[in-house]
Parts: structure tokens; C-alpha cells; sequence
């Protein structure tokens, strides 16, 4: 992106180009952004329990009238959240969702975008593109030089790597320069490293609804953060990457989606 004086954006469209045209690109892109959002809708308004026999009660549609009984102005940091809790319940029911990079983690991205287009006055269709290729571009990272398998390297490689493709993304649709973006990206992953993945009875439920949805909200922050800041730092991207991986490598098994281990085994069966 410095050699070519180009955004993260700009370098993956061009990237795409190699396919297809600029336009059937957006337009694809614009499709995925409005699956995220018809996903976030359903999820808001569906009432009822979660399947698998736990009894787990879908929240956001609950959270979601109470928001909007609120002024404005009150507790909009919240939305993220719920808007996270409603594509997790969504793909808990077998509802229609974007994987981001994952179905366990497919809340986060979703709801950060969403989050982009309600509450930020600049906020474009432009700007939602742009939001999807920096996300992709982040994503692209770890899959070719580490894992988003929950199964190889526990849940930091799914909600982790969401809450960072979120966070740069988010930060670069708000004006980040590259060395923020990088940042942004950088924070999201350094702060769930060593996350486990242990889903209570191998249902996608517990923690993982409430983990999208506090993801979320991180992401959120962690861009807001950059921001603020030149975006000098001591650990780059690359490095957190490689740090994940080799953390996920040395993971006990247990905590590798097998629901043998943690809240899987505190809470519920485990899964065989």
C-alpha cells in the first residue's frame, strides 16, 4: 500500500479486478453487506429459544426493544453489542448468515459495519465496500499465515480474528491512515490471544453469543483508539499473527472445539 500510495481497499480491488469488473465486484460486495444486514433484522425481531435442549432464550430482540425505548443519545455504544447477539442467535437457529471469517464468529464484522452505517454521519455505500474489502484484506492474513479454525487454534482464531478484521476495518472507513489501520488490526488479536473454544454441549450458544457481542463492542473501541493515536507500536501485525498461531499450536486439544474442557465441561455434557 506505500509503494503504491493506495489504501488496503484500493490494493484488494485491484486485486479482484483480475475477475471481475469494478462494477460486479461493489455490487457483490453490496449484496453481502445487505445479507449482513437483513441478518441483523431477523435476528432483532425473532423471539424464542435457541434449539439444542438448553433453553437458552434469544436476547436481542428483547435488548433491542429496550434500546429503542431509550433517548438516542442514551447507551448507543450498546448497539454493537446486540446487533452481534442477533446474527449469533440467528446462526444458532440455522438463520441465513455471512461467515466472517466464520459461522462462530459470524456476529462481529456484521455488527460493526452496521454500527458504521447508523451512527456515522459520512457513512456511504462507498464507505461500506471499502469497510468489507480492509476487513477481507485482514482476514486473508491469518488464513494464509495462520488459521481461523476453531478446531486448530481455539476460539482466538474466530472471534479473535473477526474482532480484528472489525476493528481495522472500522478504523479505515473512519480515515485511519495505514499505520493506524494496521494498529486497529493489530489490538483486535493481541487481546484475545489464548481464547479457548469451548462451546457448552458443541452448541454455538454459550459463551458464544455473549463473545460475538463483547467482541463487538472491543472492536468498536480498539479503532477509536487508533485513532487517537500515530499508530507507532511495538507489535506489528505480522508478528501478533504468528504469536496466534503458534499459541493455537500449543493449545491443549480440550479447548479446540471439542467441548471437553472449560465452560463446556463446567456448564453442561460434554459433547462426544
Amino acid at each position: 500500500c506505500q509503494q503504491q500510495g493506495k489504501t488496503i481497499a484500493e490494493v484488494v480491488m485491484l486485486n479482484e479486478l483480475t475477475w471481475n469488473t469494478e462494477l460486479t465486484v461493489r455490487t457483490r460486495l453490496l449484496e453481502v453487506a445487505d445479507v449482513m444486514r437483513r441478518c441483523i433484522i431477523n435476528g432483532c425481531t425473532h423471539e424464542g429459544v435457541l434449539p439444542g435442549g438448553y433453553l437458552v432464550q434469544r436476547r436481542a430482540p428483547s435488548l433491542f426493544r429496550k434500546m429503542n425505548e431509550l433517548a438516542s443519545t442514551e447507551r448507543s455504544d450498546l448497539w454493537p453489542m446486540i446487533y452481534a447477539f442477533a446474527v449469533s442467535e440467528e446462526n444458532a437457529c440455522g438463520g441465513r448468515v455471512v461467515t466472517a471469517p466464520t459461522n462462530g464468529a459470524a456476529g462481529i464484522v456484521p455488527a460493526v459495519l452496521q454500527y458504521y452505517r447508523n451512527f456515522t454521519l459520512s457513512a456511504s455505500d462507498e464507505g461500506v465496500v471499502d469497510f468489507l474489502l480492509t476487513a477481507a484484506a485482514i482476514g486473508m492474513l491469518y488464513k494464509m499465515n495462520a488459521s481461523i479454525s476453531g478446531a486448530e487454534v481455539g476460539c482466538q482464531g474466530e472471534v479473535g480474528v473477526a474482532c480484528s478484521m472489525a476493528a481495522g476495518a472500522y478504523c479505515a472507513v473512519l480515515g485511519g491512515t495505514l499505520a493506524q489501520v494496521e494498529n486497529a488490526a493489530e489490538i483486535g488479536m493481541e487481546h484475545h490471544l489464548g481464547l479457548t473454544c469451548d462451546p457448552v454441549g458443541g452448541l454455538v450458544q454459550i459463551p458464544c453469543v455473549e463473545r460475538n457481542g463483547v467482541a463487538a463492542e472491543k472492536a468498536i473501541k480498539i479503532a477509536q483508539l487508533a485513532l487517537m493515536e500515530s499508530g507507532e507500536h511495538k507489535v506489528s501485525l505480522d508478528k501478533v499473527i504468528a504469536t496466534m498461531y503458534r499459541t493455537g499450536l500449543d493449545m491443549h486439544n480440550t479447548y479446540k472445539e471439542t467441548s471437553l474442557g472449560g465452560l463446556a465441561l463446567t456448564v453442561g455434557v460434554p459433547a462426544c
